[in-house]
């Protein structure tokens, strides 16, 4: 069944993506109306993210994610059968100079990214850099084995590679090792376990436990940490602009580096709200009292 699954996609994201786009106003209020897909859980986190604003206003910021959500789905598929030259026209990275800079100096970059905008397009980096020095998608594996290899492999169609989460640290000391360089993006916006969080902070109005597992690799390698700001330019077309983080993360104060990326998420989310992953159970945990 889903291998059938498979050739069905094949076939029908060979067609343009202007076509496509129509699958995805069908869907969007289906899966709005009808399938109600964890409605609950957007309205809760927009009211909670955004308490100034009215409940028409609330609607409108939700209507507008159903609408981006579906165009995020058919967009991640048609990169089955997308060109690299077609790839290169729809998304544009305006300053990767800010990354060979680095590898100039032989260092490596640890890039912040998060589920705003097209994530999976992102991977086209590598299209953008030189072939010697990759770009690695750092992932958590998924549970479902056939739809953990699908994307697997999508994900590493424009020459990216993926490193599960737990190989970091390997990966990041084998390259070093070997004197090579590479971008390692990850996408730091996901909620840590209730155990594993180390550290808390304010975010979207909300007490927020934030992963820091990024921040603390970066700063054992002194390796520099950038964020990937995502701007959808129109439907289908995004641009993506490097900011730097913090160039000598060893000499940083704890956390400083994840609260600059999470402050400048923040400012990217109250820009454009539709882009961010509101079905994501972000808040789930609670602050420990005393914290």
């Amino acid at each position: 069944m889903f291998r059938l699954l498979i050739v069905f996609l094949n076939l029908i994201t060979r067609m343009p993506l202007s076509v496509l786009y129509l699958l995805s106003d069908i869907l969007a209020p289906l899966i709005y109306h009808v399938v109600r897909y964890r409605r609950k859980v957007v309205r809760r986190n927009l009211i909670k993210s955004f308490p100034e604003k009215s409940i028409s206003e609330i609607k409108k910021i939700e209507r507008k994610f159903y609408r981006y959500f579906c165009d995020l789905f058919i967009e991640a598929l048609y990169q089955l059968n997308m060109s690299e030259e077609e790839m290169c026209r729809r998304v544009e990275f305006v300053n990767k100079e800010l990354i060979t800079e680095q590898y100039d100096k032989g260092k490596s970059v640890m890039m912040f990214t998060a589920h705003y905008g097209n994530w999976e397009w992102m991977a086209s980096l590598s299209l953008w850099l030189p072939k010697d020095k990759p770009a690695c998608n750092v992932y958590k594996k998924l549970k479902a084995d056939n739809f953990d290899k699908f994307m697997y492999n999508l994900r590493m169609r424009f020459g990216s590679r993926n490193i599960e989460t737990q190989q970091t640290f390997r990966s990041l000391l084998s390259l070093k090792n070997n004197g090579q360089s590479a971008t390692f993006g990850m996408i730091s916006d996901q909620t840590p376990t209730a155990a594993g969080t180390r550290h808390w902070m304010t975010f979207l109005n909300q007490d927020t436990p934030v992963l820091v597992g990024a921040e603390q690799l970066a700063r054992k390698f002194d390796y520099p940490v950038m964020f990937g700001s995502v701007s959808r330019v129109k439907r289908g077309y995004y641009r993506c602009e490097f900011i730097m983080l913090d160039e000598n993360p060893k000499s940083a104060p704890e956390f400083e580096i994840t609260e600059k990326y999470m402050r400048l998420l923040e400012t990217k989310i109250n820009e454009s709200p539709e882009f961010w992953l509101w079905t994501h159970k972000r808040w789930k945990h609670r602050k420990p009292a005393g914290l």
